[in-house]
C-alpha cells in the first residue's frame, strides 16, 4: 500500500468512529497526476446524493504533461461502495448527526486508487485542548523514561 495523501486535519477536528475503504471514479489524467504529485484534502468532505456517495473539494492537480483533455482539479468524484455500506452511512448521517470525511487516499496492492472514508463526530474546542494536553503529557513521560534508562 502506497499512501498518496492523508487528511491530518480530520484527526484533530473530528472523533473518528468508523472507517470504510472505497474505490474512487477517476479519469485517466487524474491517476497520472496522483502518481506524480499527490492530492490536497483541504476542506474536502463526502455527500450522499440519490443513493451514491460523492467526494467533494478533493484537489487533484492537473497533470503536467496533459493536453486539452486534462481534468478539472476539484470536480466531484463518485465513491464506489456496496449498497449496504451506503445505506449504513445514510442511517448514521441522518439519525446521529455524524459526518463523512476522507482520511486517506492511497494505491492498494493491485495498483488501484482507494480512499479511506470515516464516519466522524466533530470535536468541540475544549476537546481539542484536552487532546493537546494529553499529547504533551505523553511526550514528557516518554522523554523522561528515555533519559532515565
Amino acid at each position: 500500500m502506497k499512501v498518496i495523501a492523508t487528511n491530518k486535519k480530520a484527526y484533530s477536528d473530528y472523533n473518528i468512529l468508523e472507517t470504510y475503504e472505497a474505490g474512487i471514479e477517476l479519469r485517466g489524467t487524474e491517476v497520472k497526476s496522483l502518481r506524480e504529485s499527490g492530492a490536497n484534502f483541504k476542506d474536502s468532505f463526502c455527500r450522499i446524493k440519490n443513493g451514491e456517495v460523492f467526494l467533494l473539494n478533493l484537489n487533484i492537480p492537473q497533470y503536467r504533461n496533459g493536453n486539452l483533455n486534462n481534468h478539472d482539479p476539484e470536480r466531484p468524484r463518485r465513491l464506489l461502495l456496496h449498497k449496504k455500506e451506503i445505506h449504513r452511512l445514510i442511517g448514521k448521517v441522518k439519525e446521529q448527526g455524524l459526518t463523512i470525511i476522507p482520511t486517506k487516499i492511497y494505491f492498494n496492492s493491485r495498483g488501484l486508487v482507494k480512499v479511506e472514508i470515516a464516519v466522524a463526530k466533530g470535536k468541540k474546542k475544549y476537546d481539542k485542548r484536552e487532546d493537546i494536553k494529553k499529547k504533551e503529557i505523553n511526550r514528557k513521560i516518554n522523554e523522561y523514561l528515555k533519559r532515565n534508562r
